[in-house]
């Protein structure tokens, strides 16, 4: 049962990473050809516009697009000379800085395709067939049991 539940879980990871490579292959053509945006230009400027004051400490934004501070500089700099992002000092931040959208940067993400603005998981199960889904859907839902199994195990009180 193991075993085959493992290669179950192979097989939709599989299925999963090469939908995700040719979701990403897609959009960021499609970007280039309609609004000359990369797709990490275009998912700083969708957490900026997401976050309160359409501005993120560095190290936030780092952490969400899951970049090195250096790579982080590198996009941010690039964006910045294109105006569509500014760069503020913020105190509380140990990196020093803000990333904060523009007004430029703003109709830029507005002008993009429509069908950009639907989330990467929209894409991404629209890719998929429906074996793959059910395949990953079955695998997430053994998951989502085996873990609140944990949480409720280490929770509950133990007598001494």
């Amino acid at each position: 049962m193991t075993e085959s539940l493992d290669a179950e879980r192979t097989a939709c990871w599989r299925a999963y990473i090469e939908s995700s490579q040719r979701l990403f292959t897609q959009l960021e053509d499609d970007l280039r050809a309609d609004s000359e945006l990369s797709f990490a230009d275009y998912h700083v400027l969708v957490l900026l516009s997401e976050a309160p004051g359409q501005r993120l400490r560095m190290g936030e934004l780092a952490d969400r697009l899951v970049f090195s501070p250096s790579r982080l500089t590198y996009q941010i700099t690039t964006m910045q000379k294109r105006g569509l992002v500014a760069k503020e000092s913020c105190p509380a931040d140990r990196r020093g800085s803000e990333a904060v959208l523009t007004a430029a940067g703003l109709l830029t993400l507005r002008e993009a395709a429509p069908h950009h603005r639907r989330s990467v998981r929209t894409h991404l199960i629209d890719d998929l067939d429906d074996a793959e889904v059910a395949c990953l859907t079955r695998v997430f839902e053994r998951l989502g049991r085996r873990l609140r199994a944990d949480r409720v195990a280490s929770s509950t009180p133990t007598d001494k």
